[in-house]
């Protein structure tokens, strides 16, 4: 007796396991198929609205042919041979929207025909359990279902599908027929199988193509900040330069002074303390944006310039403009207006947006000839940087993308304006206007159709080179993208 008892609760634990287990299973399945919910098949992307009419077509045609087929070689009534054919057919259409409840009604529609046929069976031979048309039909059905549901749900549809048919045939079977239950097992795991592997292709594609918005997006927000953290490093070198300056004056102020009372000096102290400490605060804020990236201020190889040396201004415009001209670029640079002092920030600004704009030449207007101008005027500086077309293609660029975004991001950062836009004879045109005073200064309005500063030869800064458009050079690389053609990072 006591070998028996733990043989027995050995056998109720397994046997309540077992039920466990059938429950979960009882319930997966009520889950997936025992549901009215829609999953339309969406409409295709360069055929729109073909495959439905294909599949409604099909459904015309399984109905006059299973009517026929149900009709004619099954022997059943005319009436009731339409109702089966028409569950098919239904079953075909309905799946377009809701594929499980159509699965349904395509197996109903089956398995009331083959007991209609299994009773109304005589010596003659007919097919069974599966008739032609309704096999095609229920194809129909699984293959739109597994189009749009779980691989799952697919599964278990084809599984349910087999072993109806094996019931069918294999256990209550029929007399003098032409079995079609192995042959409908076979297209279906073929089907289902095609319908799968689609729906895992489309998502597929699907989430390669978010993954490429996302890379896209997170490629522009870094390209984005890491040119903020340029800008923003220049920048802190010309606030450095300028406490330095406010110190050195706080220090010196009293000497200059004969018997400086001592509220004076008190206060020329605490100005130079106060400079000091935010000068210190600077350095240690520039250090952080420098050892982010350490190498995105340092001189070019064989350089003897250091890399914390003072940020460029116009000054040095001439030089920048040599630079390029070596590079192979013909350049020509001229001026308008009375030059007045400007604020470094606005120097360094259009500096920097001459330079760009002059190596996007460089890189994406091989052949062309470009004139730098700038327009001094009372609220602000105009710099315009001009290019005709270009005599052949360029070649691929590998830069990041930094080059027409650094010119916004300086030109936003003064409240100016920028624009960047094709010439009518092929070449190219950046304008931007930088205020002097914020931005309460209104903009100097760019003329509303670009116009061309080679189209007159007589006024061209290039007498000896031939005006656009150039008869052999290729067509515009910048023609087919609306105003941004440099996308690249091009700053020497």
């Amino acid at each position: 007796m006591s070998r028996v008892e733990p043989v027995r609760r050995w056998g109720k634990r397994r046997w309540a396991r077992s039920r466990a287990r059938a429950g979960r299973v009882l319930r997966v399945l009520h889950d997936d198929l025992w549901t009215w919910r829609a999953d339309p098949l969406p409409p295709s992307v360069w055929l729109r609205w073909f495959p439905h009419g294909v599949v409604c077509l099909a459904a015309l045609g399984v109905l006059l042919g299973d009517t026929a087929q149900l009709n004619d070689h099954s022997k059943l009534q005319p009436e009731f041979a339409f109702l089966i054919a028409l569950g098919s057919a239904s079953a075909m259409v309905l799946a377009l929207w809701r594929p499980v409840p159509a699965w349904w009604l395509s197996t109903a529609a089956t398995v009331v025909g083959a007991f209609a046929v299994l009773m109304n069976a005589e010596d003659y031979k007919f097919t069974w359990p599966w008739t032609a048309a309704g096999l095609i039909a229920h194809m129909f059905v699984l293959l739109l279902l597994a189009l749009r549901v779980r691989t799952r749900v697919a599964v278990e549809a084809f599984a349910l599908s087999a072993l109806i048919t094996y019931v069918l045939e294999g256990l209550i079977g029929a007399r003098n027929y032409q079995p079609t239950g192995w042959l409908a097992v076979a297209l279906f795991a073929v089907v289902v199988l095609l319908g799968i592997a689609l729906r895992g292709r489309r998502e597929a594609r699907t989430q390669l193509a978010e993954q490429t918005s996302l890379t896209a997006e997170e490629r522009a927000r870094r390209t984005l900040l890491e040119e903020r953290g340029r800008i923003a490093r220049e920048l802190h070198d010309v606030v450095a330069h300028h406490m330095s300056v406010i110190s050195i004056q706080a220090q010196v102020a009293p000497l200059l002074v004969e018997n400086p009372p001592d509220e004076l000096k008190e206060n020329l102290a605490g100005i130079r303390q106060n400079a000091l400490e935010a000068l210190t605060e600077l350095r240690r804020v520039l250090g952080v944006l420098r050892a982010e990236h350490p190498n995105a201020l340092e001189a070019p190889e064989g350089s003897d310039a250091a890399p914390h040396a003072p940020q460029p201004t116009l000054d040095r415009l001439d030089a920048l403009v040599d630079n390029i001209r070596a590079a192979g670029l013909t350049v020509a640079l001229d001026s308008s207006g009375t030059r007045r002092p400007l604020p470094p920030g606005v120097e360094l600004s259009a500096y920097r947006i001459v330079q760009e704009a002059l190596s996007n030449v460089l890189r994406h207007a091989p052949g062309a000839t470009a004139r730098v101008h700038l327009t001094h005027l009372p609220i602000g500086l105009r710099v315009e940087v001009s290019n005709t077309r270009p005599k052949r293609a360029p070649a691929p660029s590998q830069g990041a993308g930094h080059g027409l975004l650094g010119m916004r991001e300086r030109v936003a950062m003064l409240d100016g304006t920028l624009t960047a836009h094709p010439l009518p004879g092929g070449g190219y045109q950046v304008a931007a206007f930088l205020p002097t005073d914020g931005p309460d200064v209104p903009a100097a309005p760019f003329p509303d159709s670009p116009t061309d500063p080679f189209a007159d030869s007589s006024t061209a800064p290039f007498p000896d080179s031939p005006t656009a458009p150039f008869p052999d050079s290729p067509t515009d690389p910048f023609a087919d993208s609306s105003t941004e053609p440099f996308t690249k990072d091009d700053t020497p």
